[in-house]
């Protein structure tokens, strides 16, 4: 059996139609996570990992076009990368779209209350947060200035006392 090397590398559907397709899907895909997934706490699920399969078998053929060869798969990868890079970088040069990107950080606990309403926002138990907590070393949450949800997920906790909590592990990066 031989190798059609030209079967392989060969371009059956338009570039400019693969970067097309690849940025309709990237940013529609992009809106749906900014708007209705907004983050985690820091760690990825099982029903985060299918879901990403799942998106990603559903958009494939929106994206390719049924495309055949390596070189057709490789430009779509390069268009989606490419708008995650540019995407990074803009946020990072514009305080603007950094807010408009990325989720601003949202306070879960003030002067040792937790604020419940914004746990709910993001579907946290008060059992994750304590969890979360106890990662930085605070048993008590009178112990607690205030606590944060970043952007990427991570919780940042400042102590009543000005202390420095223990250091939490390292979260993995949030989907």
């Amino acid at each position: 059996m031989a190798i059609d090397w030209n079967e392989m590398f060969a371009l059956t559907i338009s570039p400019l139609e693969i970067i097309i397709r690849g940025t309709i899907m990237y940013w529609a895909i992009f809106a749906m996570f900014r708007t209705i997934l907004q983050r985690d706490i820091g760690a990825v699920g099982v029903a985060d990992v299918l879901l990403l399969v799942l998106i990603a078998d559903a958009a494939q053929n929106a994206m390719a076009g049924e495309y055949r060869s390596i070189t057709e798969g490789l430009i779509l990868v390069a268009t989606l990368i490419a708008w995650n890079v540019i995407l990074d970088y803009l946020a990072f040069r514009s305080e603007r779209l950094r807010r408009l990107l990325q989720p601003p950080t949202l306070r879960l606990v003030r002067e040792g209350q937790i604020l419940h309403r914004n746990l709910r926002r993001e579907f946290m138990s008060e059992a994750e947060l304590r969890s979360k907590l106890r990662e930085h070393g605070i048993e008590d949450l009178a112990e607690v200035r205030s606590a944060f949800m970043e952007s990427n997920g991570t919780i940042t906790v400042l102590r009543q006392d000005g202390g420095e909590p223990d250091k939490a592990p390292s979260d993995p990066r949030p989907l």
